[in-house]
Formats: structure tokens, C-alpha cells, sequence
């Protein structure tokens, strides 16, 4: 019951940090042209978007498959899939849930242990952290300059300046992050044993393990240029779904390539944020950030903020949904026995 209650805590503590978000985003805002702006706007690239968006769900499960093959387990494509989507739809619950909770499901439909998925997943966590940062640092230079001071501008200065407020300089906030961090360690390794022995760090340890040895399956996947394929054109096809959206409005239909990947930069930032599936966060960003650096009215970036954001969470609901269903249904019995139901 308690546990419960943590976790319905949880999701509106986190629902009201998006709310708020959202609220700044919207506030002052024509809402008579933003309504207009949706009306008006040409849903066809909205599909499009949704096209690409499919394009690489299914090339990341796939994705997922090879990290799981040297596991010595060969799980399913449309579990994967089913279980991936799963964990999206969760996402919408409790920030980040999602990829615990998709372990879980393909662990329990595959009987796959859900310690050793959950080092997979923290693979492709490192490796898109990675794609994104090649494709920022070549926003730099294509861009010529325009993402890095957005990003200095509107996300780095206002935590450089929390952090100066609160302790007075950058330094002495690192160097007490450091002696907390090196405090915490030591305390494990000194007491070790004694944690050994609490049930929760005891399944903690054991968490450890199975990620180290997720983790090493990196080195061990057989058809590494499966892999790589699979990496950009999960990338491609994320680029191509921020990109195509633009050409739903026309004060962003002038929009090339490079401005869509500095969307995607951005979006991606925002996405990030601990609330649910980036609400507010995207909003707030995606549409200051037309307007800052495209001169497009705020209106209009909320426009495309909307079509792109909330296009893919009805989107991720409606599979994820469906998709949870497929992993929880039973085999009819018929079926199995080799008999057509009626």
C-alpha cells in the first residue's frame, strides 16, 4: 500500500512539473491563431512523421534482439517490439519507468532475466546519448554557430547561475558532488557485508552484476554491422519525423534538413527531462527556439511543438496500448492444440 502511494505521489509530482511547464509555454499566447494554426495546417506530414516514427520502432527493437542474442537468449521480433512500445506507454506514468517496465515485460514473456535486459538497455541508452552528441557537434558546424549559443543562451547559463546562487561558485559545487560521491562509495565497500544481508541492497548487488554482464555483451554481438545499420537509421528516420512536420505550416515550410536536425537536438534535450514524456519541456523549448532563432512567431512554434509532440504520444498510446495487450494475452487453447477456434 505504501508503495502505492510513493508511486501516485510520484506521478503527480511529476504531472505538475510538466503542467506548469506547459502553462509557461502557453501563457500570453494568442490562443485564437494557435487554434487557426492547427486548423490550417496540412496533416498529411503529420502521417508522414508517424511513417518514420514506425520505421525506426521497429528497427530499434530489432536493435534490442541483437543486444539480447549473446545473453544466449533469441527473443521474438514482435515481443520486442510489443514489449518496447509497452514501456513507452509507461513512460507516460513516471518518467524513465518505461525501460525498467519493458524489461520486465519481455522478461516475463521470453523468460529472459530481467537484470541481464536491463544491461542492454542501459547499451543503447550510452549509444544514443552518443548519436546525439555526434549529430550536436555537427549541428556546430553546419548550423555555423547557431545551436551551440542557443544552447549556452537558453539551457547552460540558467543552471550556471542556479549553481553560482546556491554556492557561490561552479567549483565548490563539483568539488562537493566529488566528496559526496567518493562518502557514498566508501560507506558501500566499508559495509559491504553488512548491506549483503538488507534485502533490498542484496537485489541491488545483484542488479549490478547482471548490468556488468549486459554490458560486456556489447563486445560479443555477431553481426555488428547489423547493429551499426540499425543505429543510423534509427537516427535518420528520427530526424526525418522532426523534419517532415515543419511542411505542415507555412511560416516553418522554408525549413531545410539542418534546421530539422537542430529541432531534433533540442527536442531530444527536452525529451530528457524527468517529466512524463518531455510535457511542457518540449513545448516550452521547441517553440522559444523557432522564434529566437528562426524568427517565427510563438504561436506558430507551438503549433508545430503540438502536431510533433502530441502527434507521437497518441501515437506511442494507441500501439502501446495494443501492445501491452498482445504481451499479456493468453494462446487460445486451440490454438495450441492445433485446432482453429470457431
Amino acid at each position: 500500500m505504501k508503495k502505492k502511494v510513493i508511486q501516485v505521489l510520484k506521478f503527480l509530482a511529476f504531472l505538475a512539473v510538466g503542467l506548469l511547464l506547459l502553462w509557461l509555454a502557453f501563457r500570453k499566447i494568442n490562443i485564437s491563431r494557435l487554434w487557426a494554426g492547427l486548423q490550417e495546417a496540412n496533416y498529411f506530414w503529420i502521417v508522414l512523421a508517424l511513417v518514420f516514427a514506425s520505421f525506426a520502432y521497429v528497427s530499434r527493437a530489432r536493435r534490442w534482439t541483437l543486444l539480447i542474442h549473446p545473453l544466449g537468449h533469441n527473443p521474438q521480433l514482435k515481443n520486442a517490439f510489443f514489449a518496447m512500445m509497452t514501456g513507452y506507454l509507461a513512460n507516460l506514468a513516471l518518467p524513465r519507468i518505461g525501460e525498467i517496465s519493458k524489461c520486465v515485460a519481455l522478461g516475463k514473456k521470453e523468460n529472459i532475466p530481467v537484470d541481464q535486459l536491463i544491461g542492454t538497455v542501459v547499451i543503447e541508452r550510452a549509444i544514443d546519448v552518443l548519436s546525439l552528441l555526434v549529430i550536436m557537434i555537427a549541428m556546430i558546424f553546419i548550423e555555423k554557430g547557431i545551436l551551440g549559443p542557443f544552447i549556452a543562451e537558453n539551457i547552460y547559463a540558467p543552471i550556471h547561475l542556479r549553481v553560482i546562487a546556491l554556492f557561490g561558485s561552479t567549483w565548490l559545487f563539483w568539488l562537493i558532488m566529488l566528496l559526496f560521491g567518493v562518502a557514498v562509495l566508501f560507506i558501500a565497500y566499508r559495509y559491504r557485508n553488512r548491506l549483503r544481508k538488507v534485502r533490498f541492497f542484496s537485489k541491488l548487488i545483484d542488479a549490478a552484476k547482471g548490468i556488468v554482464h549486459g554490458l560486456k555483451t556489447i563486445a560479443k554481438i555477431e553481426r555488428k554491422w547489423e547493429f551499426i545499420f540499425h543505429t543510423v537509421f534509427i537516427w535518420v528516420n528520427y530526424s526525418l519525423m522532426t523534419w517532415v512536420v515543419v511542411f505542415a505550416i507555412k511560416s516553418t515550410s522554408h525549413l531545410d534538413l539542418a534546421d530539422g536536425l537542430f529541432l531534433l537536438v533540442i527536442g531530444g534535450l527536452a525529451m530528457s527531462a524527468p517529466v512524463q514524456s518531455g510535457l511542457g519541456v518540449f513545448h516550452l523549448i521547441i517553440s522559444r527556439a523557432l522564434n529566437v532563432v528562426y524568427n517565427i512567431p510563438v504561436e506558430d512554434g507551438l503549433v508545430y511543438s503540438l502536431l510533433a509532440h502530441e502527434s507521437q504520444v497518441v501515437f506511442g498510446t494507441i500501439v502501446g496500448i495494443y501492445s501491452f495487450y498482445a504481451l499479456v494475452r493468453k494462446n487460445n487453447p486451440r490454438h495450441t492444440a492445433g485446432v482453429p477456434a470457431p
